[in-house]
């Protein structure tokens, strides 16, 4: 089994003035023992000796404009490739191309704009090609995406947040809900594999104006990676309520790595 965790971990673990989150961090991430783990908002993180005590190994994409992702991979699964996207996202997006079974898989790992639709549109589209780029049957796409789902209603979600933050999420007009990169992607031929796993945030940590209940974190495949697919859920625990303001989104696939 190839277990999939994507979590943005908010500012290394480590606010400015705040607690040090990056001991809870590390026991969530032992105890969910991902085989992949897809990491947003690295700022201040030694990732290097965070993935090192977790068994794991960094490729690590940085970003002039935001904060730093990386991919840590457990070594039983062979590393095909490893490498940034050359487009100029604004938290930077790694893709590392991995040996299994059925073939290479490709996950491309990214945090998209949290401002506005229209940038985070743009960058869906990068996304999308660098996936359709990777020719292969087997890809998957992490990360925050800042982006609401298009098939659920989110009146209620929108009406709790103050107006600065709702800009967020609507159209210019300022009454349709902007959904469209989440909807690039799936007009891509991705399919969402957490569309009922529930909100991602906020946690306890994060019960800020910024969010509602909402899930803004996304595990897309490939038609040919979700057909090995075995459960897909939040994790949602005492520790992840406390170790960031997103909680981890796991996937769980029938793949197995090369003999």
């Amino acid at each position: 089994m190839l277990r999939v965790m994507t979590w943005n971990i908010r500012n290394g673990g480590q606010d400015r003035g705040g607690p040090d989150r990056r001991a809870l961090l590390a026991r969530v991430v032992a105890a969910h023992r991902p085989d992949v783990l897809a990491l947003q908002e690295l700022r201040g993180l030694d990732v290097a000796r965070f993935a090192a005590d977790a068994g794991l190994t960094p490729h690590l994409a940085r970003s002039p404009f935001g904060q730093p992702v990386a991919i840590l991979v457990h070594p039983r699964w062979p590393t095909r490739a490893a490498g940034p996207v050359r487009r100029p996202f604004h938290h930077a997006a790694q893709r590392v191309t991995l040996g299994t079974d059925a073939g290479p898989l490709v996950v491309l790992n990214t945090h998209f704009y949290p401002y506005r639709g229209g940038r985070r549109l743009v960058e869906a589209r990068w996304a999308a090609t660098a996936l359709r780029r990777a020719r292969t049957a087997l890809a998957l796409l992490a990360g925050d995406l800042n982006t609401l789902a298009p098939y659920a209603d989110h009146a209620a979600s929108l009406e709790r947040l103050t107006p600065a933050y709702r800009r967020r999420h609507l159209r210019r007009d300022g009454r349709r809900v902007d959904t469209r990169a989440v909807a690039r992607l799936l007009d891509a031929g991705l399919v969402d594999l957490a569309a009922t796993a529930g909100p991602t945030v906020p946690t306890a940590h994060g019960c800020t104006p910024e969010f509602a209940d909402m899930r803004l974190d996304y595990l897309l495949a490939t038609p040919a990676l979700a057909a090995h697919l075995v459960d897909t859920h939040v994790i949602r625990t005492p520790d992840t309520y406390q170790a960031s303001d997103h909680h981890p989104l796991q996937a769980t696939f029938t793949l197995t790595h090369p003999l």
